[in-house]
């Protein structure tokens, strides 16, 4: 298990708070991030801990802040010189999570949160984690369309070229030559693809293919 780098968890407890935010008036994004950004060259611990959520500063404390504010000096400072570059974007996420697992994630535009990630939406994911959330939900909903969603283009384009030439093949079925053995059948289908078929309780059914 990989653990992030103590000036990763302190961003991580920054945008923990903004994504919290949910009154009426969304509070500016840039604000805030300036004053870490400031906070963080400076190596100001209590404004680093005043910024953080409430969950963070409940999991670090003001000893933790300060700790990992004194251990990572030197980073925060290039972290805080990075922030208040002249070109530097802010991005607001939110993530509203569901009882049965399933998130949705949501983008400030304008001072308004709108739907970047849910259900059939493309897929934004920004890191590793999250193409694996999207990818899990994908497999849980046995959803065709998320599944590619989440697939790089040329993954994509190979699955899609393998199944469309499978729906060729198997164009005229009762000419094909299906070898069957038992409740077990097999055929080569044009294309060079092979399906295998199992019958079950008197019905046949495909058991694999490639």
């Amino acid at each position: 298990m990989s653990v992030a780098p103590p000036t990763t968890r302190l961003a991580l407890g920054l945008l923990v708070g903004l994504a919290g935010c949910a009154e009426a008036q969304m509070p500016d994004p840039a604000v805030v991030a300036r004053s870490y950004a400031e906070a963080a060259r400076q190596g100001d611990s209590a404004r680093i801990f005043a910024l953080l959520s409430r969950e963070s500063q409940r999991d670090f404390g003001r000893e933790g802040t300060q700790k990992l504010v004194t251990e990572s000096k030197a980073e925060l400072a290039r972290q805080g010189a990075a922030l208040l570059a002249p070109g530097a974007s802010i991005e607001a996420l939110a993530e509203i999570r569901f009882d049965d697992g399933e998130s949705a994630l949501l983008e400030l535009e304008g001072g308004v949160f709108r739907v970047s990630s849910l259900g059939t939406v493309p897929s934004r994911a920004q890191s590793p984690a999250e193409a694996l959330g999207d990818f899990r939900r994908a497999l849980a909903r046995r959803s065709y369309s998320a599944l590619v969603s989440v697939l790089s283009s040329d993954t994509r384009g190979a699955l899609e070229g393998d199944l469309r030439s499978l729906v060729e093949g198997l164009e005229n079925p009762e000419t094909l030559d299906v070898k069957v053995s038992g409740d077990n059948a097999v055929v080569d289908v044009p294309g060079g693809h092979s399906v295998k078929l199992k019958r079950e309780a008197g019905v046949w059914r495909i058991q694999d293919f490639d």
